[in-house]
């Protein structure tokens, strides 16, 4: 366990950062649920409007750090090409 005060003090401050990237990361989730649900309902315009809705999320849950770059990509990329493939 922490013995210094800056240890202690450290342990505070991981805390609050992982209940702020806690609650980013599942934000983020719900987004890309959105995406999902509208996919498989197979409402195209509902699916591309989430998309639009999702791809910034993402991409601001990368520049936060809760994401790697590529990971963010890799998620915008596959979900854009499963609403690209709607009938």
């Amino acid at each position: 366990m922490a013995n210094t005060k800056s240890a202690k003090k450290m342990v505070r401050k991981i805390e609050r950062r992982t209940a702020v990237n806690t609650s980013r990361r599942s934000r983020i989730r719900t987004f890309i649920r959105k995406v999902e649900e509208a996919i498989a309902g197979g409402d195209k315009q509902a699916a591309q409007a989430a998309l639009k809705a999702a791809e910034p999320e993402i991409m601001r849950g990368v520049s936060n750090g809760v994401l790697h770059k590529n990971t963010g990509s890799r998620k915008v990329s596959r979900l854009a090409g499963r609403v690209k493939r709607m009938a």
